[in-house]
């Protein structure tokens, strides 16, 4: 997402929407929208996010959580034109109001003490899952760009999420 945001990159675009076309389509399907509706709208989104990329903030959302919420306010859009009744789970997410700045500060803070466990995991164990979580790679893909054995990143994923349990204990 940053190379399209920053160099309007492609290659990269083109990659970033065969993973997320196929699976938006599926959760605007499941949403309640027909298939050829659905197919219209991941087009408009991703055209969206091609048009808009330089308002993505790593800061702010992880890539799909971005474009998932582009997804999910498109389709808020054409219910609402349409006139037709909106799904339930659509019509509570519209209905939301914005948090308040109790919640924003709680997360805020939420997010330096993971950022700053994570800071304190093993290199090797923080990449591991830096690069599932943060990245969604799947355990395979992560194999295949780093060269490693499949059992040394689980192994790793296991011993740095059981740290970052012990060292998150208190946030429960």
């Amino acid at each position: 997402m940053l190379a399209i945001r920053d160099n309007r990159d492609k290659r990269a675009f083109g990659l970033l929407f065969d993973h997320f076309a196929p699976r938006l389509k599926g959760f605007v399907i499941r949403a309640g929208a027909p298939a050829g509706q659905a197919e219209d709208i991941v087009q408009d989104v991703m055209l969206s996010v091609w048009r808009k990329a330089h308002l993505y903030d790593p800061e702010r959302a992880q890539v799909s959580s971005w474009i998932y919420q582009v997804a999910r306010n498109r389709q808020i859009d054409i219910i609402r034109k349409e006139g037709r009744p909106m799904p339930e789970a659509l019509k509570a997410e519209a209905e939301e109001t914005e948090p308040d700045a109790g919640q924003v500060l709680a997360l805020e803070q939420e997010t330096d003490v993971l950022r700053d466990a994570l800071d304190r995991l093993n290199p090797d164990q923080r990449d591991m899952i830096e690069k599932a979580y943060l990245g969604e790679l799947t355990h395979s893909d992560i194999a295949e760009a780093t060269g490693l054995p499949l059992g040394t990143i689980k192994s790793r994923i296991r011993l740095g999420l059981e740290r970052l349990r012990h060292e998150l204990k208190d946030l429960r």
